[in-house]
């Protein structure tokens, strides 16, 4: 359905806005797809095998995006930053860490991005 009107979208890291020509390709993990314009093909892959996608640090499956249009990715999903946080929640649990007192016990922005 097409129309005027707003959409409000969340991401997360840096967001890249690559234009793609036409038949041009661009494959990337589904988690850091936010959003593309009408016009581009549009496709979602297994990755390999199991054993590649559970083992290779990549997710299970990869979108395949194909011009002509506008893509717009983001560097850090939720899921990412979810896992970072729950790193730094860990190695810091009661180690005298420099960070302030939060939901996830005594973290600092810092062990975020692995900075002490």
């Amino acid at each position: 359905m097409l129309g005027d009107g707003f959409a409000f979208l969340h991401a997360g890291g840096t967001i890249i806005k690559k234009e793609l020509l036409s038949g041009e390709m661009l494959k990337l993990d589904t988690g850091c797809l936010v959003a593309f314009t009408q016009g581009v093909d549009y496709d979602v892959q297994m990755v390999g095998n199991i054993k590649s996608a559970l083992f290779g640090g990549e997710g299970l499956f990869l979108a395949t995006l194909r011009g002509p249009g506008t893509v717009w990715m983001q560097s850090l999903p939720f899921s990412r930053i979810a896992d970072r946080i729950y790193s730094a929640s860990r190695k810091s649990g009661g180690s005298g860490s420099k960070g302030e007192a939060s939901l996830l016990g005594n973290i600092g922005i810092g062990n975020l991005f692995g900075e002490n």
